[in-house]
């Protein structure tokens, strides 16, 4: 159990590891603004880590100190680490995450994946968007991105029922619309209105792939369409504080637009007028 443990969680943590009355640490993942996620028994290998970190939860603090068994044995690990050190480890716990079924089923054939049970590969799906989602919040877009694209490639299958096709259509939805506001954030506004086009095949009235689109068209100052999308999220939520914020932002955009594009011809006018 504790092994199947061990291989199944993915944790990003902060840590800093320190010979026994030493002050400054001999490694420390402290100064990184977003620590990756590590996955026990993989990334992290010492033994006594593992143990604790077991024994943690999400946002906790611990200070472990390690016996040579638990951490670098009797050949230490020159130059940083003598023989027969003990060590001590600051750690804090950001999140915990499990992405063994994930992790295994990519490693799988194509063959193999399509053999899968739908409910299985809707679950993996999930397990990469929330990777997603965790990687978005620490403002890591571009490796959001990458595994919302992941969960996407996956749904792809053929539904053997309607029941099946509403289920992969749902998954799909919020994938696509993760996709779009990635790609917002990532100034690739282009894709994030394909990716929204995507999701109002799905569903044609969904507000925030609608609202999605609307950005995307503003952002490559199509103000027309931005409009467009933008008025039909509106009428789906009327008193949606993003859409009407966005409507304000378009029509104050397309204003300095159209007094640039006045003043611009006015000085072509002007020119022509003191050429003649």
């Amino acid at each position: 159990f504790l092994f199947s443990l061990l291989l199944a969680l993915g944790c990003p943590v902060k840590y800093s590891g320190y010979l026994e009355h030493w002050e400054e640490p001999f490694c420390t993942n402290c100064y990184s603004k977003s620590p990756r996620l590590m996955k026990l028994g993989k990334d992290i290998t010492l033994r006594g880590l593992e143990i604790g970190l077991l024994t943690m939860k999400k946002g906790e603090m611990a200070r472990f100190v390690f016996m040579p068994d638990y951490a670098y044995g009797r050949q230490g690990c020159p130059p940083l680490i003598p023989p027969n050190a003990t060590v001590i480890f600051e750690v804090e716990v950001l999140d915990f995450l499990d992405s063994d079924e994930s992790d295994t089923f990519f490693e799988l054939t194509a063959e193999q994946q399509d053999a899968f049970p739908l409910q299985k590969v809707l679950k993996v799906a999930d397990t990469e968007r929330m990777f997603g989602n965790y990687l978005y919040r620490k403002q890591l877009f571009e490796g959001a991105k990458d595994r919302y694209k992941r969960a996407f490639s996956i749904l792809g299958r053929s539904p053997s029922s309607e029941a099946e096709q509403c289920q992969i259509d749902a998954s799909k939805l919020l994938v696509l619309l993760n996709l779009s506001l990635a790609y917002l954030k990532l100034e690739r506004p282009a894709q994030a209105l394909a990716y929204g086009k995507k999701a109002l095949e799905i569903d044609q009235r969904n507000a925030k792939a609608l609202f999605r689109c609307g950005q995307a068209c503003l952002r490559m100052t199509e103000y027309k369409k931005a409009q467009d999308f933008l008025v039909r999220a509106q009428h789906i939520q009327p008193f949606n504080h993003d859409i009407n914020n966005e409507l304000k932002k378009l029509a104050s955009c397309y204003k300095d637009y159209m007094e640039k594009e006045k003043e611009m011809c006015c000085r072509m006018f002007a020119s022509l007028n003191s050429s003649g």
